[in-house]
């Protein structure tokens, strides 16, 4: 069940020597995505994220891609880690799990999200390439751990089938939208956070 009385949104700035990022967020959103980066691959892979998490988006980035995408990648991730955390507030009565298993043509991947303000990354991939179509593909871990670090959440990626390695990653992204979509909903007759303890952290 969705709760749409008031929007969860937010809008991160992050300025460096290295990046200039403006990213806005609405958590319960349409899917809508406008993502300006000079990374093309993972603008693509997050309209994805977007489209299929039913997050809006709106994003600018700017980096000295002259020596690699590295600062650039990571510093969005740092980013919309930030803004998912903003969005869920002190998370009271959100479901906290989603997990997605998720076909891409050969390419399977599993991914599960605890939103539990421990930060936690397992990543069971490892790519038989260094590239893809321009783009690091070590990146995608990078990316992945920088979020996971800003949004304070366990996610855990694993591939179980797959040899294109664009399908791959489109299947991670496409996956990581859907369980963070499920995650992050409201749960009907829940007011408090889901813990026995009664607080997450």
């Amino acid at each position: 069940m969705r709760n749409t009385k008031k929007l969860r949104r937010a809008e991160v700035n992050r300025e460096t020597r290295e990046t200039q990022i403006r990213l806005k967020l609405i958590l319960d959103g349409k899917g809508i995505s406008r993502i300006q980066s000079p990374v093309p691959f993972l603008n693509h892979m997050m309209e994805l994220m977007t489209h299929h998490g039913f997050f809006d988006l709106d994003l600018k980035a700017q980096g000295d891609i002259e020596v690699g995408f590295h600062h650039t990648v990571e510093d969005i991730g740092i980013c919309l880690g930030e803004a998912f955390s903003r969005c869920w507030g002190d998370l009271k009565g959100i479901k906290r799990y989603g997990s997605s298993l998720l076909p891409m043509d050969e390419a399977l991947t599993l991914v599960a999200v605890d939103i539990s303000r421990r930060p936690y990354l397992s990543y069971d991939w490892k790519p038989r390439k260094v590239r893809v179509e321009g783009f690091d593909t070590a990146l995608i871990k990078e990316f992945f751990q920088a979020l996971v670090n800003r949004a304070g959440i366990t996610l855990h990626l694993k591939v179980l089938a797959g040899e294109n390695i664009h399908h791959i990653i489109e299947a991670m992204f496409k996956g990581f939208g859907r369980a963070m979509d499920e995650a992050g909903r409201f749960q009907t007759g829940l007011n408090s956070v889901r813990s026995t303890k009664g607080i997450l952290g």
